[in-house]
């Protein structure tokens, strides 16, 4: 097992990297293009990529890898445990000067995540979670969500659906990893995704989530692993347990439509 507390310092460095280079409502002082249509990367992204493979790799070479800004290997599908990476989770934000950005760090043995660490340096918080040992922010023990009534639970997104206006609108990130752990904090009682999303994207708050008492799942309720040959699940569910079953009620026959399509 790779020392964890110099995973952690490994994570806090590349998130003060990305922090160097970002200006509060303003557009970073690198270079910033469309990977594909609507898919925006930075050099930066680049560059915290670059040390963590590097610096993690040094605690546990025989450890996988897996992260939006490095191409695939298929190795990593012979290894009991992988790094599972977004150096930028909320790139969009990153890129407008806004705060909900992360780097976003999970090790993953077999189909589970084991450890997860979220930084957020822009926001001065700092997640992390060992599985089976609770979920922390900022070194305070997470309890999630605990509501048990649909109606009125927190979302946090910048619009809702007619059918869905028995919600209540919360502020948004752009980082889906920081929405989770909006859950996790109890500033949240829902998350929820109709598309497809990669493992990245998901993998370190999932832990953090379901650590702090939160549920994760599919949008069709199922469960959640991790290092498959095509890293990508069709939606997300990340809430409250008394609201998962009516989370899925409402979501189900969506996702359903959309994948049939």
């Amino acid at each position: 097992m790779p020392d964890r507390d110099a995973a952690i310092r490994i994570v806090c460095e590349a998130g003060e990297l990305a922090l160097a280079h970002w200006r509060e409502g303003a557009s970073p002082v690198v270079d910033v293009w469309e990977k594909s249509r609507d898919n925006p990367v930075s050099a930066i992204d680049l560059a915290v990529d670059a040390l963590l493979k590097e610096r993690l790799g040094a605690l546990a070479p025989n450890i996988g890898w897996l992260s939006e800004e490095t191409a695939d290997h298929p190795d990593r599908l012979s290894m009991s445990r992988q790094w599972l990476v977004d150096p930028i989770d909320g790139t969009r934000d990153y890129i407008r000067g806004r705060k909900g950005w992360c780097v976003s760090v999970a090790l993953v043995e077999g189909a589970e995540v084991v450890f997860a660490v979220i930084h957020a340096p822009a926001t001065g918080q700092l997640w992390v979670a060992h599985q089976g040992q609770g979920a922390t922010c900022n070194g305070q023990l997470l309890s999630a969500s605990q509501r048990t009534d649909f109606a009125g639970a927190r979302v946090p997104t910048d619009a809702l659906l007619k059918a869905d206006r028995d919600l209540e609108m919360v502020y948004k990130p752009n980082s889906i990893a920081m929405r989770m752990a909006m859950v996790a904090c109890d500033r949240a009682d829902l998350v929820a995704t109709l598309r497809w999303g990669n493992e990245w994207d998901i993998a370190a708050a999932h832990l953090i989530a379901v650590e702090a008492g939160a549920i994760v799942t599919s949008a069709m309720g199922e469960p959640i692993l991790y290092n498959k040959r095509q890293p990508l699940d069709f939606g997300l569910i990340c809430c409250s347990p008394g609201i998962h079953g009516a989370a899925v009620d409402r979501l189900s026959a969506r996702a359903a439509v959309i994948l049939q399509a």
